[in-house]
């Protein structure tokens, strides 16, 4: 049983391996859709241009099959690989995403400070949740970003970031789970939501 971080060459992929590992984690870096296939759960990360993002994942020829495992299997995006769960980013003009969820990712208003950078308190919605549990209410993880999503149903938000204005920080929808913060880098707290989500799969819910 091991978790799947996909590889598509959209950078920080050893941070999140190295994070996943430090919890304890079973876990392969692949690319490939028979390993993908095989994996017990999912991790998207990312950091980079929208666009890139999904043709990149267009020329390892496993859009389908990441979204065939998205069905029924436990899925965490992380930073970019969350923004492309939605159905389209305004990045450099309109790029297609996944869309798994209805939505679209749109670049943070001037009227703040872009990028998004640092640490800021995370307000938890759904309290509930698995994925954070033993988290308590404002603790700080890290954000880096320039573009955030806007989900068409606000019922799937699962945190949020006072930036001068809100920023979605986590999503949750069935069995998939969204950060557009950084848990790899996000010290102490950061490993906690990671070594909830495997614990998860290692309990066989989500």
């Amino acid at each position: 049983m091991y978790i799947a971080i996909i590889n598509y060459n959209m950078g920080n992929i050893s941070s999140v391996e190295n994070a996943f590992k430090k919890v304890g984690a079973d876990i392969k870096v692949t690319g490939n859709a028979k390993e993908i296939n095989n994996a017990a759960a999912l991790v998207l990360p990312g950091v980079g241009a929208y666009r890139d993002a999904y043709k990149n994942l267009e020329e390892l020829g496993i859009i389908e099959t990441l979204k065939d495992n998205m069905r029924k299997k436990i899925f965490l995006g992380i930073c970019l690989g969350m923004q492309l769960l939605f159905e389209y980013s305004l990045e450099n003009g309109i790029n297609t995403g996944l869309g798994i969820l209805k939505g679209s990712v749109e670049k943070i208003p001037s009227v703040v400070k872009v990028p998004h950078m640092g640490w800021n308190q995370l307000n938890i919605l759904k309290k509930e949740s698995k994925i954070f549990y033993g988290i308590e209410e404002g603790k700080n993880f890290y954000f880096v970003h320039s573009y955030h999503v806007i989900p068409q149903k606000k019922c799937i938000i699962s945190s949020t970031a006072d930036y001068g204005m809100e920023i979605v920080a986590g999503i949750e929808y069935e069995n998939i789970y969204g950060f557009q913060f950084h848990p790899e880098k996000s010290s102490m707290s950061g490993l906690k939501v990671l070594e909830n989500f495997w614990n998860m799969i290692k309990e066989g819910r989500s």
